[in-house]
This record gives C-alpha cells, structure tokens and sequence, in this order.
C-alpha cells in the first residue's frame, strides 16, 4: 500500500549526520506538532535528483517558510556520509534544508515507495516524491508520475500550500 492523503505518517528512523557522528532521526519526533516538507529522491548525485529536484526547494526555501513551513526534508536511500557530502555540494545545507539517510530503506519501503532500477545500479530505491506533513499526518502528497521533478518540484508544493 502506498502512502496517501490523510495517512499518519509510519515510525521509522532516518539517519543525520551531526557534529559527532551519525545521529538517529525519529519520522515521529521530526513531524509531531510542526508543518514539515519532505521530498525524497532517487538517488543522491544522480542527474535529475541533482541539478533539478534539489535546486527546486532551494528556491523555494523562502516561500514555503512563508507559508508556515517549519523543515523542509530530502531523503534518500543512501548513507549519511553522502548526505551530507550532497547537501554541502548542492547548497541545500546552507539553504536550511535538512537532508536525511533512509540507508536502509525503513521509511521507503513502510510509504510503499520502493523500487528498483539494476539497468543503472539503482536498488531498493525511493521513488520521487514530495509531501507536506503536520503533525505527522500528509496533508499534501505529489508523487511523481514522469521522468522529472515537475510534480515534485519546490514550486509545486508552493503552489499547493
């Protein structure tokens, strides 16, 4: 079952990289009582994910806080080294966007959004999507139905708040 509209978001625990070391991120923890944006990606360094899904929400930083945003969230299925490493490289760190490991797929696989793609070394994988989240249920959910981020896309979920 995939994740819709009005679901409560699942427990699962992403991965932070922190001052000290990887820290775990409880979805519970992260979502209650606040307005969180989380889009998630492929793969990090991965062409689209990178020259297109990210720049989009860092554009969007300044309109989706003025809409009431508390966090926005990447997320992919990679470690947190590279998390980190992407998000310093983007620019989305110093954005102020927060970008999480699902390293073992725990929260990707729980929304139902998995797949696989050995053609191109992609496997147990996050389908793209973004979602607006309060208080932990989804309010707003744009999954990507083509090969961009256009659904997705930080202007999107600007539009739809």
């Amino acid at each position: 079952m995939t994740i819709s509209v009005g679901d409560t978001l699942p427990e699962a625990t992403l991965i932070a990289m922190g001052d000290s070391g990887p820290a775990e991120v409880s979805v519970k923890d992260l979502t209650a009582g606040r307005k969180v944006v989380i889009f998630a990606v492929p793969g990090a360094f991965t062409p689209t994910c990178h020259s297109a899904h990210v720049p989009s929400f860092i554009r969007s930083m300044d309109a989706l806080k003025a809409k009431g945003v508390d966090e926005v969230v990447c997320v992919s299925v990679n470690d947190a080294f590279v998390m980190k490493t992407w998000g310093e490289a983007t620019g989305a760190t110093e954005a102020g966007i927060t970008m999480l490991s699902d390293g073992a797929g725990d929260l990707t696989g729980k929304l139902g959004l998995s797949f696989d793609a050995p053609a191109i070394g992609l496997m147990g994988r996050s389908k793209r999507y973004a979602m607006m989240v309060e208080d932990g249920v989804v309010k707003v959910y744009h999954p990507e139905t083509g090969k961009g981020c256009e659904i997705s896309g930080g202007e999107a979920m600007v539009e739809a708040l």
